[in-house]
């Protein structure tokens, strides 16, 4: 063990882009596992800073190969992607191993008994619960996600032979079109929702679906969600441990459910629409978080969102179809405080000022939706969408996205990095977008000054309101400096 450990020790593993959620993630759990770590991006900023700070992971703003060190290993993710990245060009030059981040997370992290959760939204969440609650039940797993937890460290490479995995379905670089989850080897399938999304890199839904038929193939022991159309599609004939919503009526069609028992649905065959084998009822939201029910045991989460009952729930069934006894599963989902930027509550005092990640139409809607229900106020909504979101081809999903928003305000974009086959007239920028937008919500507008955006959101709020901001992006530092004048009113 000793060897292992000095070896591990030896080895200088630098990372390009390191300032992204999951490249810090993964440096953190490198660093943590007794690898030398470093790191290069084109700027810092909390809450990622500050967690590589925390960790004494040594990093620097801009590309310079002349401060790389001599690393064995470069994994390149983020901005670090880029072929025209010099210290990219620089390792390629000199024969240092480059691997994707997806690359890095199969071969670092990924264990024999490998945990996946893949689909359009609730992946990430699902992974970070589903972690803590492994790790809560003894299973000391290594883990991974895309996202900043609120409860336990941001990812973890241990000993043991069970590993917990977001399986992102976005491309692993730009050198490399395969799904990020290609690299994760499942033995074990969390699949929450598949609905076309990224039309940047999957211009059908066609195209789309097929990356998530090949995973599904691969795999045996499958926990998924029987609510979405698309899952429902892309298991076909496969034999899935079903969880979902229980409906009115689907009481009387069901076996009955225990949760120490697995049931599959009682129809032979395939089925349109399957009965569950663990359901969730009841839900009751209020800013406080949740209290609903999964098969009969009452279940209370700090969580915000009502779609969260159904990522709880797909998690209590693959922890519970593990053999993990249900007191260390709700007792773990009652402490997990969520992500960062996942519904995160940045400030609530007269106002309430919500982070959330939701960066292409779909997911905006349910964001709204969700705050409407829990706020009595208005609603406004700062608005950055992603690469996908930016494509010509998605105007037509904004139509009554922004329904549930009293005001939409859509700032100065994120310049995109594009590969040589994209063109600058491909993609929406600001002030077109707030134009496409306005067709649909008349109370919408552009603002390019990000100190004029943060004063007019904060004068224009009432106590009872909510600012959310939405978006993958960071809003550079937007959104504390919105908390600050908010605490200062």
């Amino acid at each position: 063990m000793l060897d292992a450990y000095l070896i591990c020790m030896s080895k200088h593993i630098h990372i390009v882009g390191i300032a992204g959620v999951g490249t810090s993630a993964l440096a953190v759990a490198l660093h943590n596992a007794g690898y030398k770590v470093t790191g290069s991006d084109k700027g810092f900023f909390p809450p990622v800073s500050t967690a590589l700070e925390k960790s004494h992971i040594e990093f620097y703003p801009g590309f310079h190969p002349e401060k790389m060190g001599t690393p064995e290993i470069v994994i390149a993710g983020g901005s670090g992607t880029s072929d025209q990245n010099p210290e990219f060009i620089h390792a390629k030059e000199n024969k240092i191993q480059v691997m994707s981040l997806a690359e890095a997370v199969g071969k670092f992290v990924v264990k024999k008994h490998s945990v996946v959760t893949a689909g359009t939204w609730g992946k990430t969440s699902s992974a970070a619960l589903l972690s803590y609650i492994l790790s809560e039940a003894g299973y000391d797993p290594s883990y991974f996600f895309g996202g900043l937890s609120l409860s336990h460290p941001n990812g973890k490479i241990s000993e043991s032979n069970w590993s917990v995995v977001e399986g992102d379905e976005y491309q692993s670089a730009i050198w490399d079109k395969n799904p990020k989850f290609h690299y994760y080897n499942p033995t074990h399938l969390l699949l929450t929702s598949v609905a076309w999304d990224h039309a940047d890199l999957y211009p059908t839904e066609e195209s789309y679906f097929r990356v998530f038929e090949r995973l599904i193939s691969k795999v045996d022991f499958i926990v998924a969600c029987k609510d979405s159309d698309g899952v429902r599609k892309t298991t076909g004939d496969k034999k899935v441990i079903w969880y979902g919503k229980l409906e009115d009526g689907d009481e009387a069609k069901m076996h009955p459910i225990a949760s120490k028992t697995r049931h599959f649905p009682s129809k032979e065959g395939k089925m349109d629409t399957p009965m569950p084998d663990y359901v969730y009822s009841g839900v009751k939201q209020t800013k406080d978080g949740l209290d609903f029910m999964i098969n009969g045991t009452r279940i209370l989460s700090p969580l915000l969102g009502t779609f969260q009952a159904e990522n709880i729930t797909a998690c209590y069934t693959l922890a519970r179809e593990l053999g993990i006894q249900e007191e260390t599963i709700v007792k773990s989902i009652s402490e997990f405080q969520g992500l960062k930027r996942r519904m995160e509550k940045r400030h609530e005092n007269k106002v309430a000022i919500i982070d959330d990640i939701a960066h292409s139409a779909d997911k905006v809607r349910h964001t709204l939706a969700e705050l409407k229900n829990i706020y009595d106020g208005k609603i406004i909504a700062i608005f950055e969408p992603n690469t996908g979101g930016r494509k010509k081809a998605s105007v037509a999903s904004y139509e009554n996205c922004f329904k549930d928003a009293d005001m939409v305000i859509i700032p100065r974009l994120t310049k995109l990095k594009r590969n040589n086959a994209e063109t600058k007239d491909e993609f929406i920028e600001g002030e077109k977008l707030a134009e496409i937008i306005g067709n649909f919500h008349k109370n919408t507008k552009y603002m390019g000054n990000d100190d004029e955006l943060v004063s007019y959101a904060v004068e224009t709020s009432k106590p009872g309101d909510c600012i959310v901001f939405l978006g993958s992006h960071g809003f550079r530092g937007m959104i504390e400096e919105t908390v600050e004048e908010i605490s200062g009113i």
